[in-house]
């Protein structure tokens, strides 16, 4: 093999549900019990807008039927996001759209009213971006985040993540046409710098 030859894409096993610990969020396996705490997280109208969902998405039945199944799904991973300090659930993390042979998925997060401005939203990314590349073996790691939500942006460069480009006029959102961000963050990145860059960084206009 040459050296330059990138070795053969491992398996992604998304069914195993780790338990991640950091310094101040903790990443879980969902229960039947975090349902009603999902349901009014998923109430929060900033988590509506943020998300950019309808809140018809988000029925009791519906609710039920996904969350008390998280844990079996093999595609994807859907860990519930923990304060650490007090155990208390404040949102989710996930891993999915595997592609394989190109050893990427996507990656979203969203956190209830006392998730916000905590760190725990930066911390929770690291975590779970982590254990895609150091466990799961990915090779890059994306995002889409909404122009009007710079906060979440600010959390996912202080992870590592680097601007691509712009979908624009994405969301209709109270009549108004929102861009989404294209955001990544690839292997070799993540080796050097662990969740932790030295500032944002922005790809170069061609």
């Amino acid at each position: 093999m040459s050296p330059r030859t990138p070795p053969a894409a491992p398996g992604c096993d998304f069914s195993v549900k780790p338990v991640l610990t950091g310094e101040k969020a903790l990443l879980r396996p969902f229960s039947e019990d975090d349902v009603p705490v999902m349901a009014e997280i998923l109430a929060d109208p900033e988590v509506l807008r943020l998300t950019g969902s309808p809140v018809t998405d988000f029925d009791p039945e519906r609710l039920h039927a996904w969350y008390a199944t998280r844990s079996e799904q093999d595609d994807r991973l859907d860990l519930g996001v923990a304060d650490r300090a007090s155990g208390e659930l404040v949102g989710e993390a996930v891993l999915m759209e595997w592609d394989e042979p190109n050893r990427s998925c996507t990656f979203r997060i969203l956190l209830g009213p006392r998730g916000r401005d905590r760190g725990l939203g930066t911390d929770a990314t690291r975590l779970i971006v982590g254990y895609a590349f150091e466990r799961l073996r990915m090779h890059r790691v994306a995002l889409w985040v909404f122009a009007f939500n710079p906060r979440a942006r600010r959390a996912y460069e202080n992870a590592g993540f680097v601007a691509e480009g712009v979908e624009r006029e994405t969301l209709l959102h109270e009549g108004e046409w929102i861009d989404a961000v294209r955001m990544s963050v690839l292997s070799r990145e993540w080796a050097a710098h662990r969740g932790r860059p030295a500032g944002p960084r922005t790809l170069p206009a061609d």
